[in-house]
């Protein structure tokens, strides 16, 4: 299936969000994540199913002041 990843294409055969996280290296990261816009919490991404042509944002937490 194709996918973007923060606005790159990818490829895989993964069909959970939290599959796709995994095999993107983000398995242990503390992350927020969206699929086409709409914010996915963490408790969810194991059930997110994506189809063909989603596109998924990932993003750290970042400290400012």
């Amino acid at each position: 299936m194709k996918l973007l990843l923060n606005g790159d294409p990818i490829t895989t055969e993964a069909t959970t969000l939290d599959a796709v996280l995994d095999e993107n290296g983000y398995a242990e990261a503390t992350v927020a994540t969206a699929v086409n816009g709409d914010f996915v919490p963490a408790t969810l991404r194991s059930s997110h199913t994506l189809t063909e042509g989603d596109q998924i944002e990932v993003l750290a937490p970042m400290q400012g002041g």
